[in-house]
C-alpha cells in the first residue's frame, strides 16, 4: 500500500470514527492528494513526508489560494517553492494579485522535498486568518 493511501485511510477511519459521521473528507481514500484547502485553512495542517516524497496540495475550495514557503522557515540547503514557480518569498508576494500564483478550485500545486527537516508555508491571501502549513520530512 503506498503512503497517500495508508495515509488516507488511516486519517478517514480516524475522522469518521470521531466524527460518528460518513461525509468525505479532505484526504479519504477517493481523493488523490495529500493537502486540501479550505476557505482559510490547509488541511491537514502539518503532514509527515520522508526526503524524495512529492506533496501534492489541492484547491478543494472555491477562493484562490497560494502555497508559498516562508523562505526564513524552509532547512538550509532546501529548494524554494511557492505556487507560480517563484524563486523567493519576495517575488511572490510582490507578484501576487489574485491571480498570478494562484490555485484556483480544483486545481493543484506539487513539491517534491529532497532535504530533510521542518518547511513552513502559507497561502498569501488568508495568512492572517491564519492559513499556514507544515510539512516534516524525515530521513
Amino acid at each position: 500500500m503506498d503512503r497517500r493511501r495508508f495515509l488516507a485511510t488511516a486519517g478517514a477511519a480516524a475522522s469518521l470514527s470521531l466524527s460518528g459521521c460518513a461525509a468525505v473528507l479532505p484526504g479519504s481514500a477517493s481523493d488523490d492528494y495529500d493537502v486540501g484547502m479550505t476557505a482559510e485553512a490547509f488541511r491537514p495542517y502539518e503532514i509527515t513526508v520522508s526526503v524524495g516524497d512529492t506533496v501534492v496540495w489541492e484547491n478543494t475550495s472555491t477562493r484562490a489560494h497560494s502555497v508559498t514557503a516562508y523562505e526564513d522557515q524552509i532547512p538550509e540547503g532546501a529548494e524554494y517553492f511557492a505556487t507560480g514557480g517563484y524563486d523567493s518569498e519576495a517575488a511572490a508576494v510582490d507578484a501576487w494579485d489574485g491571480s498570478k500564483g494562484a490555485i484556483s478550485a480544483n486545481q493543484r500545486f506539487e513539491h517534491t522535498f529532497e532535504v530533510s527537516g521542518d518547511y513552513t508555508y502559507y497561502c498569501i491571501p488568508h495568512e492572517q486568518a491564519g492559513m499556514v502549513g507544515i510539512v516534516h520530512v524525515e530521513e
